[in-house]
């Protein structure tokens, strides 16, 4: 009777082989998860995580295969490369779709890097004079120190770093944006995209709560 339950036992363990789930499988599936928040402005980035997930899931098929009895998941990880693959074409087709579109006609695309001096003295850059007096599409956060609520005049940075993280922006790192036709925006850490009229001020402007002085104005007519 033993040596038919050991023999049953040596078949069972033949039969059904213990596995163990691929580790690359499970990091490209969780690579998937997490590069969803590149969907997300402005956090396009993230996606590259879907290009990575797409190379583990590859490893993963691949290892399986050459190792059938050792490595099970075969379903997961040709779940994460479909899924990281179509994250990463479909992150990218829907973020250049935005960025071709989202200029309105007749405004000129401002990066807010360009606006930013990078020697002392700080002064306003090339870029910020030769646009002076136009119509411009800008996207930036706004600082904090502008208030809370709904906001009509507020100060524009660049990025999360300027805007929470970095201190008193310097001054050709801040827009100080005044909204028409009544519009209000509220105040938060979501990027804003607006549209007006850009000026560079003859004579820097002071503004309350910052220690450096205003180069730029907005007058915004368009405000996300």
């Amino acid at each position: 009777m033993a040596t038919d339950l050991q023999m049953s036992a040596s078949a069972d363990e033949v039969d059904f082989p213990y596995r163990a789930l691929s580790r690359s499988a499970i990091a490209a599936f969780v690579l998937f998860l997490v590069g969803l928040v590149g969907l997300i402005p402005p956090f396009e980035a993230m996606l590259a995580l879907a290009l990575l997930g797409v190379i583990l899931a590859l490893l993963a098929i691949r290892s399986i295969h050459r190792y059938p009895n050792e490595f099970g998941g075969i379903g997961l990880a040709k779940f994460a490369l479909l899924a990281n693959a179509l994250l990463l074409v479909g992150g990218i087709s829907l973020h250049s779709y935005v960025y071709l579109t989202e200029v309105p006609p007749g405004h000129v695309r401002l990066p807010f890097y360009e606006l930013k001096f990078d020697s002392e003295p700080d002064r306003p850059t090339q870029t910020a004079v030769e646009v002076d007096g136009k119509d411009v599409f800008l996207k930036g956060y706004i600082h904090p120190s502008s208030g809370g609520g709904m906001l009509r005049q507020f100060v524009l940075v660049g990025d999360l770093g300027t805007c929470c993280f970095g201190g008193q922006p310097k001054s050709s790192e801040m827009v100080e944006v005044t909204l028409t036709n009544g519009q209000t925006v509220k105040a938060g850490m979501t990027r804003r995209k607006l549209a007006g009229k850009f000026t560079v001020n003859k004579v820097p402007r002071t503004q309350t709560d910052f220690d450096n002085a205003v180069f730029y104005r907005l007058k915004g007519d368009k405000v996300k």
